[in-house]
């Protein structure tokens, strides 16, 4: 860790094999664990923890205070997990007196460029690509992945294993499971080649396709369709997962696709 050419506060807790590249400034009150290498040129601000075995690249911010005009210099933190990737010029604000962290999971990645903002909080193993912009207070669960320069709106939540197309403005919540893509943001069908990939069989995918035609394709509206489900769908975790997620939705889930809305 003794690089002269950085400098790390002598508050910070820096576990011994942390690899520091120059011109890194490490503020007090930060603790980085085992394993983490960080690239030139990062900064990380008062209140950051960050876990194991993390790659940091170049220019990215850890933990400057958030853009939020209400954040009267409270004391709270980002939490960052094991094994996530931080590429160049990354930001990531930490919390205010909401929830006063800022969270992100085990192996998640975020690539350059992407910002999270004050009091998001993101599940393991998600994928955020380049540009990606997250306003505060968004949520976005295990396995989600988030295209190219996403921007989603403050209180928004990415349900898991979900995936957004790059470019797609997001203001309405996302549910499990599902592709979303289009201007307004939309249902365009289940996240079957993703699912796969992680080990759902045929049968539970076919399950997951057939609630989310009654939801999206049949012309029900949310009440009604959730009624419909719960009286005519077996129960299993997959099920259960998407009512839960509707009935905490604060923003409204997304809307099904209508050619209508290319006319």
């Amino acid at each position: 860790m003794n690089q002269p050419l950085a400098y790390v506060n002598p508050q910070a807790k820096v576990a011994a094999n942390v690899v520091i590249e120059p011109f890194v400034s490490i503020d007090k009150n930060v603790i980085i664990e085992e394993g983490t290498w960080i690239g030139s040129n990062v900064t990380i601000m008062e209140g950051a923890r960050i876990g194991k075995n993390c790659k940091i690249f170049p220019g990215a911010v850890i933990s400057a205070i958030p853009q939020d005009l209400k954040f009267a210099g409270e004391d709270t933190i980002v939490k960052i997990g094991n094994n996530v990737v931080i590429r160049e010029f990354a930001t990531i604000n930490r919390g205010t007196r909401a929830s006063y962290e800022t969270v992100i999971g085990d192996n998640a990645l975020l690539m350059a460029y992407v910002h999270i903002a004050h009091d998001c909080v993101i599940g393991n193993n998600v994928i955020l690509a380049n540009a990606v912009m997250l306003a505060g207070h968004c949520i976005v669960d295990d396995w989600a992945i988030i295209g190219g320069m996403v921007p989603v709106h403050q209180f928004c939540h990415i349900g898991t294993h979900s995936i957004i197309a790059g470019g797609t403005g997001v203001g309405k919540d996302v549910p499990p499971y599902t592709k979303a893509a289009r201007d307004p943001l939309s249902y365009v069908g289940v996240n079957s080649i993703g699912l796969r990939r992680r080990g759902f069989t045929p049968e539970v995918i076919n399950k997951i396709q057939e609630i989310y035609r009654i939801i999206f394709i049949k012309g029900y509206n949310v009440t009604q369709a959730v009624e419909i489900i719960e009286a005519k769908v077996e129960a299993t975790p997959e099920r259960d997962e998407i009512l839960s997620f509707i009935a905490n939705s604060s923003r409204g889930i997304m809307k099904g696709y209508s050619k209508m809305r290319e006319k």
